[in-house]
């Protein structure tokens, strides 16, 4: 546990991930805050097991206009935040079988309707973009702008700026209970005291527990089991192959490095929060799906993760004030885009919690649809 964090706050942000240490950033220059997180690490349980990407469709034309405002800062950051960006240039392909054009047909109508650049391709381009990908797989939506994201550092860099401009990060430091008083909140973190004006509610999976915790209803955030493998293959698959993606989200792989591929099932599997470890079925049902896309010969399974992705009900982020308890912060939901929509969120939020409002194009993303109000 890190020393004991002060006695009152104006803001306490419960979860040291990648939403509540990119909050505690954009806040702490404008406002006192206090970052607690349960674990002994930040990031323990989503943000430190990412394998994320900058991919501008993924998540969905919803959640698009957050990715899309996001890239300035995390491809060129401010100096005083980092000296160098995050993204590592990629490509990102959709593909379907041929059994699916219509979805790809859909999905590429979808994103060019709101401006992003997407290219229909056929078989041929499929075959020349993936070697070794079997005939039938001969629908794709291609993507030149797609990147790897460095999550480490990014991370890392948050946390710095939050310390830098004040915030007080307490690891080992668990919200206990709440209980709301005049214009503020009693809070009980690890056996000690603490007041604050507002709590904001950055559990990730443990999110509505943290919120029945403060007395506060919960919203229905679901975390779900993914699972990523590393495989070495016994054929020379370029590094820089791009992120793979199934049309109808059963997997998705990409390069790691000269023969080796990351790859995930895209398992979705309903789960109490905890820390998530790899069933042996998901890894096997990756592989097969796999083996069905590529004739690729698998040499070695080299790792194997798990990691929880949490969603609201309707899989977009919640971001603002509670609709009964305006006291109460959602920062939550952001399923498994929450990397490359920090820097919007975490502007938007801010804004609405004292720093003043963002430029740009964060500036020009409607918070609206992200509250929890929706859920009245």
């Amino acid at each position: 546990m890190t020393a004991a964090p002060p006695s009152a706050t104006d803001v306490l942000i419960v979860g040291a991930g990648i939403a509540g240490a990119s909050l505690a950033a954009a806040l702490a220059p404008w406002r006192r805050v206090i970052l607690i997180e349960a674990e002994d690490v930040p990031g323990y349980h989503a943000t430190g097991r990412s394998a994320a990407f900058w991919h501008e469709t993924y998540g969905g034309a919803r959640v698009q206009p957050l990715s899309m405002a996001s890239f300035d800062t995390l491809a060129r950051p401010a100096p005083e935040f980092s000296e160098r960006g995050f993204l590592s240039p990629r490509t990102a392909l959709t593909i379907g079988h041929r059994s699916e054009v219509g979805a790809v047909d859909g999905f590429t109508a979808e994103f060019q309707a709101k401006g992003v650049e997407v290219v229909r391709m056929g078989a041929a381009d499929v075959a020349a973009k993936i070697p070794g990908v079997r005939a039938e797989w001969s629908e794709a939506a291609f993507e030149a702008a797609c990147s790897d994201i460095d999550v480490g550092a990014l991370h890392a860099a948050y946390l710095r700026a939050a310390k830098r401009a004040g915030a007080h990060v307490a690891t080992g430091t668990p919200l206990e209970s709440a209980r709301r008083m005049g214009n503020g909140w009693d809070v009980q973190v690890g056996g000690q005291a603490i007041r604050a004006a507002l709590i904001v509610n950055a559990a990730g999976a443990w999110a509505d527990r943290v919120a029945a915790a403060c007395g506060v209803a919960p919203v229905g955030i679901q975390p779900y089991r993914r699972t990523v493998i590393q495989l070495r293959l016994g054929v020379p698959v370029p590094a820089e192959l791009p992120l793979v993606i199934h049309i109808g989200g059963e997997f998705y792989f990409k390069g790691e490095s000269e023969g080796r591929v990351w790859l995930s099932p895209h398992d979705e599997t309903a789960v109490d929060p905890h820390d998530a470890a790899p069933e042996e079925i998901d890894v096997a049902v990756a592989i097969d799906r796999l083996q069905t896309v590529v004739d690729w010969p698998i040499a070695a399974v080299e790792r194997k993760w798990a990691g929880l992705r949490s969603f609201a009900p309707d899989r977009i982020p919640v971001f603002g004030a509670d609709r009964h308890e305006p006291g109460f912060i959602w920062c939550a939901g952001q399923g498994g885009v929450g990397i490359q929509t920090a820097p919007a969120i975490a502007a938007l939020l801010s804004a609405q919690l004292g720093a003043p409002p963002p430029g740009g194009a964060i500036g020009a993303v409607d918070p609206t649809p992200f509250a929890s109000s929706r859920f009245a």
